[in-house]
């Protein structure tokens, strides 16, 4: 069953609250309390001096009223002390600026010193409240990559860098082959000469760029591995988490996540929307529900990442202060977010924050309560969610999909390495794929490429640049059909063109060779003729030579009559980026090929399901008519969902 959290500052407010604050939480619902993400400077103010009591007193004073407490290792925001006797330990931008203390996230994950900080700060909490009776979990850090701090460009990280380099290619043939170093003159007769990839005169080889991502992800990999290796010997049996954030591929959530016990992430949809490349006019629209899909996406995504166990540890509550524009959720929108969450496998819904902040950068951001102590809107809504939740069945858990969706670190640093267009966006064609299956109200797992296949009966790679050979050999051994976008297996693993041309190995699933590719202007609309209708298309285009069947063709005086889609009975090939209506055809045809139903369904609805329920949403302002079958039994909602609804039914035949 759902369970419901929420963040707390105890530093941030009087101490004549905490008690108050405890016991209106349980009242409330709440049973998971994360807390001292940010807390290293309250409780090491000076060097090897602590002061543990407030904190001791806080995880009492919570944990004696009946809640859960998720310990939170304290390193996203190193002490101002620590940071001028070790100035090295900031990051530095791609321009060559150290960034300062003031803020948070102001370390490099390249210097062994703060690494060194950062185990001895962990194993302290960790030996004070690994065993605690109250402390039920942890988190490790707070959102890597926020604020852009995954890559640094210090003296650390390029010592760090050449030695990742030695370890990988051995020996420099092998690195200035794979890097391509003959060309512009750039060949390198030591590590030691190797740099970043940074203040250059042009771009730099793609192999140099796409290995400094690679580096970058794997100190960060490093980094989180040292205080899981520190929490399993100090915290036995505690479940230990990492806050990620939606739409962030600076580094590999994959890799990280291999030794968590469970994923969690950070959902602000209002932000995500203000931040999307939708016209004005859309986001209008969408003004105060944000995107459908994005929050749903995350879920989809994290629940693989976590295997199967997923939270949001962090739920927008109201406007909040850090995007471009900061606007209020429709009342409503945080119980269906929290609805829309759960029905997509997240087991908790952490709220952030329990009290607004009277002070400092976030005194805009929205909380269950007002700085005062009243409620805001969001108490209201967790009271409707709490007793919601006593009508639903228990242990219903999210199945697997018939449809997987690959999302794939590596190739999204490819197409940043060598994007061969301005606008060319693989997050954007990974987002509006999925969001045109959801349209069609079809479940979708979002899943690794070294994910397993059985159970799906089709598999969409929007783009997954890099070519694997590992992949496609378990797709010829699965019964599953693929559809392939625009440059899939267009890159070796070291950023060149395969021998036997794009799509590499996947030319063993299909009889096709790209032979050109071209980026496009917006304005330069391309025709494209699928099942007889004519739709216009942009921003990629390919020419193919090959023997299968064509199902859509170009229309123009370039190349007319070439292939735009093409496919046999277990494969498909895009050679142009679909979007917009073009998509949306698209996608209906391939999943009737893949003999998958599916239902077009009003543009503000839509539906998932959860074990034996079913869950629809209306994003919409005004009430949507459903087709409920006389099988369902509804268990709260109505057949006419009302705006901003929720409505859940259960399969009773």
């Amino acid at each position: 069953m759902l369970e419901l959290g929420v963040c707390y500052y105890p530093e941030q407010c009087s101490r004549d609250l905490w008690v108050e604050d405890a016991q209106r939480m349980v009242e409330l619902g709440i049973k998971w309390v994360r807390i001292a993400e940010f807390s290293w400077s309250e409780v090491e103010k000076t060097p090897n001096v602590f002061n543990w009591q407030w904190l001791d007193e806080v995880i009492d004073i919570l944990g004696e009223a009946g809640l859960d407490v998720v310990m939170s290792t304290p390193t996203a925001a190193p002490p101002k002390w620590l940071v001028d006797f070790n100035p090295d330990i900031l990051p530095v931008d791609e321009n060559g600026v150290t960034r300062k203390f003031g803020a948070r996230r102001h370390y490099c994950f390249s210097s062994e010193k703060y690494l060194e900080f950062s185990k001895s700060i962990a194993l302290k909490y960790a030996k004070r409240y690994g065993q605690n009776k109250y402390v039920k979990a942890w988190q490790i850090d707070n959102e890597y990559g926020d604020h852009d701090t995954i890559l640094s460009y210090s003296e650390n990280a390029e010592r760090a860098f050449r030695i990742w380099l030695k370890k990988r290619y051995h020996t420099l043939d092998a690195l200035n082959e794979a890097w391509g170093t003959s060309f512009w003159s750039m060949n390198y007769n030591q590590f030691d000469e190797v740099e970043l990839p940074n203040n250059l005169v042009e771009e730099p080889s793609p192999t140099h760029l796409l290995d400094f991502y690679r580096f970058s992800s794997d100190q960060v990999c490093v980094y989180n591995q040292a205080q899981i290796d520190i929490l399993r010997e100090n915290a036995p049996g505690r479940k230990i988490t990492h806050n990620f954030m939606g739409h962030h591929s600076a580094f590999d959530h994959y890799k990280l996540a291999e030794n968590l016990d469970f994923a969690s992430w950070d959902s602000y949809p209002m932000g995500a929307l203000i931040h999307s490349n939708l016209s004005d006019e859309e986001k209008n629209k969408r003004l105060r529900t944000g995107l459908p899909d994005q929050p749903a996406f995350n879920h989809d995504l994290y629940r693989h990442v976590g295997k199967g166990n997923v939270w949001v540890m962090e739920q927008q509550p109201g406007p909040v202060n850090w995007a471009e524009y900061n606007q209020s959720p429709a009342d409503g929108m945080i119980r269906l977010w929290s609805w829309l969450a759960y029905a997509h496998g997240v087991d908790v819904v952490c709220y952030f924050r329990w009290r607004q902040v009277k002070f400092a950068q976030e005194q805009f951001h929205a909380a269950i309560l007002l700085p005062n102590g009243q409620p805001d809107q969001v108490f209201y809504e967790i009271q409707q969610i709490v007793e919601e939740r006593k009508l639903l069945p228990k242990d219903q858990s999210r199945r697997q999909a018939k449809i997987g969706l690959v999302y794939d670190y590596q190739s999204r640093w490819c197409n940043e390495a060598l994007p061969q267009g301005q606008d060319y966006s693989s997050a954007i064609i990974t987002s509006d794929w999925y969001s045109a299956l959801s349209k069609l109200g079809v479940d979708v797992d979002v899943i690794s490429p070294d994910a397993e296949l059985d159970g799906y009966e089709i598999i969409f790679l929007p783009d997954m640049m890099l070519d694997n050979d590992k992949f496609v050999k378990r797709v010829q051994n699965a019964d599953v059909k693929l559809f392939l976008g625009t440059r899939v297996g267009s890159k070796t693993e070291n950023m060149h063109i395969p021998d036997q041309l794009p799509p590499g190995s996947f030319g063993q699933l299909i009889d096709l060779k790209v032979i050109r590719v071209e980026s496009l202007p917006p304005y330069a609309k391309q025709i494209v003729v699928f099942n007889e209708k004519e739709y216009e298309a942009s921003g990629w285009r390919e020419s193919v030579k090959t023997s299968e069947k064509i199902l859509a063709t170009y229309k123009g005086d370039y190349r007319n009559g070439g292939a735009a889609l093409v496919g046999n009975e277990k494969i498909r090939y895009s050679s142009v980026k679909l979007e917009g209506n073009l998509l949306n055809d698209v996608i209906k045809d391939t999943l009737s090929w893949a003999n998958i139903d599916y239902t077009k369904l009003h543009e503000d609805i839509r539906v998932t399901n959860r074990g034996d329920l079913t869950f629809t949403f209306n994003f919409g302002n005004e009430a949507v008519a459903l087709d409920i079958l006389n099988e369902h039994e509804i268990l709260f909602g109505s057949n006419e969902i009302e705006p901003i609804g929720v409505m859940v039914r259960r399969n009773i035949s």
